[in-house]
């Protein structure tokens, strides 16, 4: 998919964000707007995975630790026709799977996740698992910034390193705000790429809303033989909407109907001048 047909798709994908947490009146908007480019490119240029091959045991594993921002997952799974849309009618709704975190219920979810600092293990043992069946498929997992300070996420990164796991491609959504702060003053993980790299990761940084640079960086997989790759991806919380970004009220705020119209007019006009 060419860098035009992904930016007029991420701003579909917006839209529909928007669209289906204003429904439920529940969601975490800032994160899943900060992350779906990412979801993005991944799905629709980089994941050898579809509703055709899911089960296949040859298929690209995906698994999103930072699960609360579980909206920008639907509508992109939606998207790759992994379940109908209109299920989507029914996020945070009585008895429906498509509740607020992922869940292996939903078509298209490979783990329930949520817990934060799970994801990574998660990956590092499917990473493993490949290596180990002499399989070729990779394993990819996005992490929020605000989940990093969970010690899981630091033995995962050294056991990654140590069973040489370059089939394993760590992705870290670095908006630096969380839900009660930016990540700086909550507890600061900086610098991570030296962190990554002194725990042996071979690591890149990247523009998280950059089309081409996130399609040729992960073109670049394993970024070193024998090493972990991670991707930090510099992101905006609530990007596209202007009222929005850098807001940390809107992690997980719900626009009422007037901030609803505004955003979605906010994107219309963004689509207009792809």
């Amino acid at each position: 998919m060419s860098e035009r047909e992904l930016a007029q798709k991420a701003i579909e994908y917006r839209k529909k964000i928007l669209k289906y947490i204003v429904g439920a009146n529940a969601g975490h908007t800032g994160g899943s707007l900060s992350c779906v480019d990412i979801l993005n490119v991944l799905y629709n240029n980089v994941l050898n995975v579809s509703p055709e091959n899911f089960t296949s045991p040859d298929r690209d594993r995906y698994i999103q630790s930072k699960g609360h921002c579980v909206e920008a997952l639907f509508v992109v799974l939606a998207d790759k026709g992994f379940f109908q849309e209109a299920d989507l009618d029914t996020l945070c709704k009585y008895q429906s799977h498509y509740i607020g975190h992922p869940t292996r219920k939903v078509n298209g979810i490979e783990q329930n996740t949520g817990a934060l600092g799970h994801g990574l293990p998660i990956a590092v043992g499917t990473a493993l698992a490949a290596k180990m069946d002499k399989k070729d498929y990779r394993v990819f997992t996005l992490l929020g910034d605000g989940e990093l300070p969970e010690g899981s996420n630091w033995e995962a990164a050294l056991t990654a390193s140590h069973y040489k796991l370059d089939n394993l491609c760590a992705i870290i959504d670095k908006n630096s705000l969380q839900i009660t702060g930016s990540t700086a003053d909550v507890c600061n993980t900086d610098p991570l790429d030296k962190k990554f790299e002194s725990f042996g990761w071979a690591v890149k940084e990247v523009d998280g809303h950059d089309f081409k640079m996130l399609k040729e960086t992960f073109a670049k997989m394993p970024f070193e033989t024998g090493k972990p790759n991670l991707i930090i991806a510099h992101t905006i919380k609530g990007k596209g909407i202007s009222f929005m970004e850098n807001q940390v009220k809107w992690h997980h705020g719900v626009p009422n109907k007037e901030q609803y119209a505004g955003a979605i007019n906010e994107l219309d006009n963004a689509f207009a001048l792809v």
